[in-house]
């Protein structure tokens, strides 16, 4: 009996040695993204492009075969804790990209940096990491939420707008989204409307702001909730009398949905799809001869968190035993980015331009936004100074 206790706990040993040896021939990278509701088309976004990009690397990083596990967040926190929680222990995972949206991204920030593992946001850019709390484990090819609205504030004060209606979601990238605009705009906010995260209706709101006269509208209304606030605000015959600074409330995600009801729209970005580099007009035509569709912010971050998680294997030649060397790798930010100029702050985001945009329609007959022009220059967010890492 002792014996064949003895054997059986030897080929225990054996099979863990051996999985574990498997794993390490591999590059084991989970998504996180919300895929189903009204944000699905944004995390399905970043999903096609972090898969193309893996697909333009021959599907390897640093020589190693890439393994890819894809889950679904739901929008719901509590599920995305279990479901990360499965991608770290169940899938072994040495890195976990995404989310979407700032409040999923407070959910599992915790699990994967206790676990040991790097987590790379490549959208959700909430204040909460980029100060005392930041850590040498995460990293966001996005940008710092505020830096948006920063642009925003400054483009509304450069235009002479005396006073400014505002609805964002009651969340923290909605927080961050006023926070942002405030600090650099100079006139007034009438309204500051703070709307629930799954919100369709905006009658209210509408009447208030028609009520109040403003001199333009500032929102930040991604997904499904951006397209129902611009038809809404076009029904009340608010199209063209009206200006709109927004970001992400009309973009590539929601552009085929809104069309002519979003022309003309202001927004503030760190790209846009044409932008003038080699690399991004491959990424942009390869992304619609596979997808068919014109890809956003969401999908351009996402590659980018790709090529920059294979600048790091490349680096260490796959080994993704020795974290500290990964996640020094990781902060020279060793890639060409599809945004141009980039590299990371002390706190793990980017500092880069950001630009003023505009809905167009293309000669093609597709939408899209289109850069008007710089606003910021090397742009670093206001909480890193408070980041020791």
């Amino acid at each position: 009996m002792r014996l064949r206790l003895r054997g059986l706990v030897a080929v225990s040993a054996l099979l863990l040695a051996a999985n574990a040896a498997a794993a390490q021939d591999k590059v084991r990278i989970g998504l996180i993204y919300t895929l189903t509701g009204p944000g699905a088309v944004l995390g399905q976004q970043s999903k096609n492009a972090f898969e193309l990009a893996v697909k333009d690397l021959g599907g390897k990083m640093g020589g190693k075969d890439v393994e890819l596990f894809i889950v679904d967040d739901e929008l719901k926190p509590d599920v995305a804790i279990q479901k990360v929680k499965a991608l770290l222990e169940r899938d072994k995972v040495d890195f976990v990209v995404g989310p979407i949206f700032s409040n999923m991204l407070q959910a599992i920030h915790k699990p994967v940096i206790e676990a040991g593992k790097i987590l790379i946001s490549s959208n959700a850019g909430a204040s909460s990491y980029a100060g005392s709390a930041c850590n040498a484990s995460f990293f966001v090819t996005s940008y710092q939420n505020d830096q948006i609205y920063e642009t925003l504030g400054k483009v509304a004060t450069d235009k002479g707008y005396k006073r400014v209606y505002a609805i964002v979601p009651n969340y923290q990238a909605g927080k961050d989204a006023l926070a942002g605009f405030k600090r650099t705009y100079k006139g007034e906010l009438v309204e500051e409307s703070l709307v629930p995260l799954n919100s369709l209706d905006f009658q209210a709101d509408l009447s208030k702001l028609n009520a109040s006269k403003p001199d333009a509208l500032f929102t930040f209304m991604p997904g499904g909730l951006g397209i129902n606030l611009i038809k809404q605000f076009n029904q009340a015959g608010l199209k063209g009398k009206l200006p709109i600074l927004s970001a992400f409330t009309a973009d590539e995600a929601t552009l085929p949905v809104l069309q002519d009801a979003a022309e003309g729209i202001f927004g503030a970005l760190t790209w846009a799809p044409n932008m003038d580099n080699p690399q991004n007009k491959k990424f942009v035509a390869e992304y619609e001869a596979a997808y068919k569709a014109v890809p956003a912010s969401y999908a351009m971050q996402a590659y980018d968190a790709a090529m920059l998680i294979d600048s790091a294997m490349r680096a260490t030649k796959g080994d993704t035993s020795k974290m500290d060397a990964v996640r020094a790798a990781l902060k020279k930010a060793d890639f060409v980015s599809l945004r141009g100029p980039f590299k990371f702050n002390v706190n793990g985001y980017p500092i880069e331009d950001f630009y003023l945009t505009k809905v167009a329609k293309r000669a093609d007959g597709k939408f899209q936004t289109e850069i008007v022009e710089k606003v910021l220059t090397a742009s670093a967010d206001p909480y890193a100074k408070d980041c020791k890492p």
